[in-house]
């Protein structure tokens, strides 16, 4: 089975505390998420992310299919980056890296998501005419989502 990377990464106009302070808070998934795919959150979150935790949403990723995706949080240093594991969902293996560093004049995030597709060949040939399509168009109104709430990046 294939793995296939995801990688990404934008310039904000905020401070690393005010950038971790959103990322990490799971409820502002939902405002980053297209609304068309339904994101939400089944788990009770009341603090902020630690190791270990697990967090149950639901999702409808395409052609109108909900699934309740699981993910568990493998690694924290705060400020710095987290890394979620999906455990139930969609793909055959999901992990996503989460990384705030510090620049001039504000934070670059960086997204990298190491999945698997299920399906075996089935899910070999949609990937690249449903599956990467797909996760490009989410990541990328996620930063235009960002750049509303944050502002523009100017250097």
């Amino acid at each position: 089975m294939v793995v296939y990377t995801l990688h990404k990464k934008q310039k904000l106009p905020i401070t690393k505390k005010k950038a971790w302070e959103f990322l990490s808070n799971p409820a502002n998934l939902k405002v980053i998420t297209p609304k068309e795919m339904n994101f939400d959150i089944i788990s009770k979150i009341d603090r902020e992310i630690y190791a270990g935790q697990i967090i149950q949403h639901q999702v409808t990723p395409m052609m109108g299919i909900k699934t309740t995706w699981v993910s568990k949080i493998v690694h924290v240093e705060k400020y710095k980056y987290f890394v979620d594991e999906q455990l139930q969902g969609p793909y055959a293996f999901w992990s996503h890296k989460h990384f705030v560093n510090e620049i001039e004049n504000g934070v670059e995030m960086e997204d990298i998501i190491d999945y698997k597709v299920p399906l075996g060949f089935i899910g070999k040939l949609a990937h690249p005419l449903l599956v990467k399509p797909k996760l490009e168009e989410i990541f990328n109104y996620r930063q235009q989502k960002l750049i509303e709430i944050f502002g523009e990046y100017n250097g």
